[in-house]
């Protein structure tokens, strides 16, 4: 009976199914390294904004504390942006004729706010709280970096579930008392885990579940 199939034939199929199934291996540690890439979190870019704005130099040079501008970060779920009577309290003084800080001047007279844009944001499912974070002893730079070195604004971490998570399950080495909480310079020469636990036993964090679903999502 003539043979249908040359001898080589098992061959090439068992080659073509190890191809196909790396391929699909490669095909899915790719989705995975891009979906943690900054080209998705935006990690490490810089947003466009009306007026470039230097944190390096407000925060930074000149000790301006973060709640400043950000008023309502103590007690609301967003930090708030600062209206434009903010910044002219002092640029109705100095840098009066700066072309930079025109979009300012005009906000003013027009009475427009200026529209910054986010650098920071979650999905629209995710239920965040700064006051929360805050009162916690969470310090603005565990989640923005350090933003008295950025003379642009950057996204300083991924905000992923995972990174979220990374805190929520072990929170104490993060945690720092209440008033060094906007301070960019703060630093602990004893135990940090120590200070950290003693901080949750003190304003009773992580008496709840911190990792249930509905912490974030509600």
């Amino acid at each position: 009976m003539a043979q249908l199939f040359p001898r080589t034939a098992d061959m090439w199929l068992r080659l073509a199914l190890l191809l196909l199934s790396l391929g699909l291996v490669g095909v899915f540690v790719a989705f995975v390294v891009l979906s943690r890439s900054s080209y998705v979190t935006d990690q490490g870019w810089t947003i466009h904004q009306p007026v470039p704005f230097s944190h390096e130099h407000h925060a930074g040079a000149l000790q301006i504390d973060c709640r400043y501008c950000h008023s309502n970060v103590e007690n609301s779920p967003v930090a708030g942006l600062p209206p434009t009577h903010t910044c002219m309290s002092c640029h109705s003084q100095i840098w009066t004729g700066a072309d930079m800080l025109e979009p300012v001047r005009q906000s003013l007279v027009q009475g427009e706010p200026l529209r910054w844009n986010r650098v920071s944001k979650l999905p629209d499912y995710v239920f965040f709280h700064h006051g929360v974070h805050v009162n916690a002893g969470v310090g603005c730079a565990e989640c923005h970096g350090r933003v008295d070195r950025m003379p642009l604004m950057q996204k300083a971490e991924p905000f992923t579930m995972s990174w979220c998570l990374d805190c929520h399950q072990d929170p104490a080495p993060r945690l720092r008392p209440r008033e060094a909480v906007t301070d960019m310079n703060w630093e602990y020469k004893g135990d940090r885990r120590e200070l950290g636990e003693a901080l949750m036993r003190r304003f009773h964090i992580g008496d709840g579940n911190l990792t249930h679903c509905y912490t974030c999502h509600r």
